[in-house]
This record gives structure tokens, C-alpha cells and sequence, in this order.
């Protein structure tokens, strides 16, 4: 009885003194601004988001929510302000080179200490506050995310996979690679992995697997809590990951097939359906086929310096070497024969009830951290058609509800992380303003 008295006794105090150095932490005030919260209502004029820490305290307008004496205030006069947006699909370890064989050889030693903190940290001056990275080094990636977690290099907050879960590994990729013989050892993969302690598997080239080993994948993953991200470049990916339960899929696949296949859209329709399973997520990453013809006809904008920001001079020579001919780039040379068929396919996914996120392959050849989510969100909206306050919810409110984070991130409202930013201008009406983010703030630090 003494000792339950004492354990009381501290919790009573810890709370005290918890709540006593919360109450002293230091108080900002976003005042001005037209607020998005990324719930997806009416935005709020003149918004007051009063920032307390590293947590959100209250969001209101200058007419109801008065400013605490002593805050910080930061005026967003004439900005949108807007939830830190998400990247669902980024690779760290890659930074636009042309040339995997070469960047896979050459480059694995500075992943840890140069390459992904270099990544991380364009997302972040990006006004990508969260970000998922789908196929890396199990303990180069988990290494980079715990430190930008903790706060020792600059990044988003972080969610990674680890290597790919798959048949067989590609030549020259076998550390972010995993291949699966059988069912049993299947599962001993995702074991390690889930251990190691990733936040979700990532399968590729699952109609290359048995039945059994694409459902052991998928069954071992759900055991540990983690959600399977599965490939759908080809269409029996696409029936065995909705077969074995997969939670969110990758890409707009098919090659240069008009659309989806009847019985896959039969099949997804009967999969949203079914609410108790709670959405199925869908990431396109359209950006880097829609963009490619532009770039190859436009190439100056790959002059950009802001994929440069923390790559040594030698890094970035050795890309920009690569990228000579953009017309001639071995990835994209069927890109103009797919382009087409990206609007049918994204509207066949939309009609099919599936939820969209925003993620972009980030890291492939021309696709720079520090500007592909920008330009997703821009094909998404000018050229495809989506509403622009349903792509800012598709990168900002959904990644958050899929990654089971929603109580603390993806929207603008009290108690959650303070990651917001803000631009000058209405993204509602002109959604490529994100191209240049005025104010990011994360966990309530303004890093830009």
C-alpha cells in the first residue's frame, strides 16, 4: 500500500511539474493570416494560432482570441497559412541523379552522415514538415530519421521502411533490397525490420511472389502494428496486395495502358466499401512522368540551386553531369507514351472512392527534394483537376489518419505538433505559390 502511495505521489508531482514547465514555455502568436486547417471547411480570416512549446494552444481569430501578453508575434498579414505539408513517397538516400549503377556504387558510404541529412533537410526548407521514406539502408535510414527525430540535423519528422520487401533483389541494391524465399522466411523479413523498428514495409514486385509469401508480408506487418505499402505498377500487383490487405498503394503504374483494368476497379470499389477497414490510400506520384517532356524542352530550371543545399561541390557536379541530356535519360524514354494515360487513371482511382496522397518519388532522376512536392500538388490541381483544398487534405490531414498520427499532426488545431507554414498569396486559387514557402514552422521551432 506504501509503495502504491509513492508511485501516486510522483505521478502527482511529475504532472505538476510538467504542467508548470509548459505553462513557462515560450508563447508565439501567428496573427493575420487566412488559416487552412486542412479539415477541409471554410478557412478563417484574420486567424490567431497561438503556439505554446512545441504543441499548438489555441486557434481562433483576431475578433475572438486575444494575445497573451509577452507572446511572440509573427505577423502572416496577406499569407495563407496551411498544416506542414507531407511527402508520403520519398527516397533519402537519392538525389535526382540520372544514373542508379553509378549513385548505387559510388555513393552508399556518405548516405548516413552526407546524402539523406542533405534530403532531409530540402524537404524541410520545402515546407515539408513530414515525410515518408519508402526504400532505403535499414540502418542508415533508421540512424538519419532517429536524428532528425531528436532534433540534431534538420528534417521532417520522419517515417521509413527500410529496404523493400521483394522476390529478388536488384544487382548492385541488395542493402535496400531484401528478397523473400518462402513464406517463413517472408515473415523472418518483416520480423527484423519491425524490430529494427520501422514505421512500415514496403513490398515491390509482389506477382513475382507466391500467394503465401505476399499474405505472410502483409499478415506479419499487421501483427506489429505497421501499415504495408504495396507497389501497383502492374496489374496482378495490384489483385495480390488488395487480396493480401494492403493498406496504401504506389503510383500510377501500367505502363502505357490506357486505364485500369475492370476487374481492379470492381475490386477497389468493393475494397472502399467496406468501411469497418477504414479508407484505402492510393499515393500516384505523377509529378516526374507529367514534368518530364517540360524539363527535357526547358532544361533551365534544373539550374536551380536549391537541390544543392547541404551536397558537397563534387555531389553536385557529379548530378548535374548526369543530367546533360535530359532527352536522352534511359528512365523517361516511354514517359511521353505514359503521360496520357496518368489523368484517365487518376480519375478511374478517385471515382473508385480510393483517398489520395500526395508523394512523389522524391530522389529519381530530375525529382529534387526541394521541389517535388510543390510541383505533385501543382499537377494535381492545373492539370488534372483535383480541387486544390482536396490535394492540401491529400498533404496534410489523410498521411496523418494513415500513419495513425492524427491526434498530434495533419491539421491546424489545439493540441497537435505545430507544424504549419504560410505564402503570400491564395493557394486556393494559385496552388504553385508552394513553390516558394514564406514561414515553415515544425514542433514549433520556425525553421524558415
Amino acid at each position: 500500500m506504501k509503495s502504491r502511495r509513492r508511485l501516486l505521489l510522483l505521478s502527482f508531482l511529475l504532472l505538476i511539474t510538467t504542467s508548470a514547465f509548459a505553462a513557462d514555455a515560450p508563447l508565439k502568436a501567428l496573427v493575420g493570416g487566412r488559416l487552412i486547417d486542412g479539415f477541409g471547411g471554410p478557412p478563417i480570416a484574420n486567424s490567431v494560432i497561438l503556439i505554446r512549446g512545441d504543441r499548438i494552444e489555441a486557434v481562433g481569430d483576431v475578433g475572438s482570441t486575444p494575445i497573451p501578453k509577452g507572446a511572440e508575434v509573427i505577423s502572416t498579414e496577406g499569407m495563407d497559412v496551411l498544416p506542414g505539408l507531407w511527402d508520403m513517397h520519398v527516397h533519402l538516400m537519392i538525389d535526382g541523379h540520372s544514373d542508379y549503377a553509378h549513385w548505387f556504387k559510388k555513393y552508399p558510404s556518405m548516405y548516413r552522415k552526407v546524402i539523406m541529412p542533405a534530403s532531409a533537410r530540402q524537404l524541410l526548407m520545402a515546407g515539408v514538415t513530414s515525410a515518408r521514406d519508402l526504400g532505403a539502408p535499414l540502418d542508415d535510414i533508421l540512424a538519419v530519421r532517429d536524428a532528425v527525430n531528436r532534433g540534431e540535423i534538420p528534417g521532417p519528422t520522419m517515417y521509413v521502411s527500410g529496404p523493400f520487401i521483394q522476390h529478388e533483389p536488384y544487382p548492385g541494391e541488395e542493402d535496400s533490397r531484401w528478397g523473400v524465399k518462402g513464406a517463413d522466411d517472408a515473415r523472418a523479413k518483416v520480423r527484423r525490420i519491425a524490430e529494427a523498428g520501422v514505421n512500415e514495409v514496403k513490398m515491390i514486385d509482389q506477382d513475382l511472389m507466391t500467394m503465401d509469401e505476399v499474405m505472410a508480408i502483409v499478415d506479419e506487418a499487421h501483427k506489429h502494428g505497421l501499415t504495408v505499402v504495396a507497389h501497383a505498377h502492374r496489374p496482378e500487383e495490384i489483385r495480390r496486395g488488395l487480396a493480401a490487405g494492403a493498406d496504401c498503394f504506389e503510383h500510377t503504374g501500367l505502363a502505357t495502358a490506357p486505364e485500369y483494368p475492370p476487374d481492379i476497379i470492381e475490386k477497389l470499389r468493393e475494397r472502399t466499401a467496406k468501411m469497418s477497414l477504414g479508407p484505402l490510400f492510393w499515393t500516384p506520384t505523377v509529378e516526374g512522368l507529367w514534368n518530364y517532356e517540360a524539363l527535357r524542352d526547358n532544361p533551365e530550371v534544373l539550374d536551380s540551386d536549391s537541390w544543392h543545399l547541404g551536397l558537397p561541390d563534387e555531389i553536385v557536379d557529379d548530378i548535374r553531369q548526369s543530367l546533360k541530356h535530359p532527352g536522352q535519360l534511359p528512365y523517361y524514354q516511354i514517359t511521353p507514351q505514359r503521360r496520357p494515360t496518368l489523368k484517365r487513371k487518376i480519375e478511374q482511382l478517385r471515382e473508385a472512392g480510393v483517398v489520395l496522397l500526395v508523394g512523389t518519388d522524391s530522389g529519381i532522376p530530375m525529382n529534387f527534394h526541394s521541389q517535388s512536392t510543390w510541383n505533385e500538388l501543382d499537377v494535381w490541381v492545373r492539370k488534372i483537376g483535383i480541387p486544390a483544398m482536396d490535394a492540401i487534405r491529400s498533404a496534410t490531414y489523410w498521411p496523418s489518419v494513415l500513419m495513425k498520427v492524427s491526434k498530434d499532426s495533419g491539421t491546424v488545431s489545439a493540441g497537435k505538433f505545430a507544424d504549419i507554414i504560410a505564402v503570400k498569396g491564395d493557394v486556393l486559387e494559385h496552388i504553385d505559390l508552394l513553390s516558394r514557402v514564406d514561414l515553415v514552422i515544425k514542433h514549433g521551432k520556425r525553421v524558415r
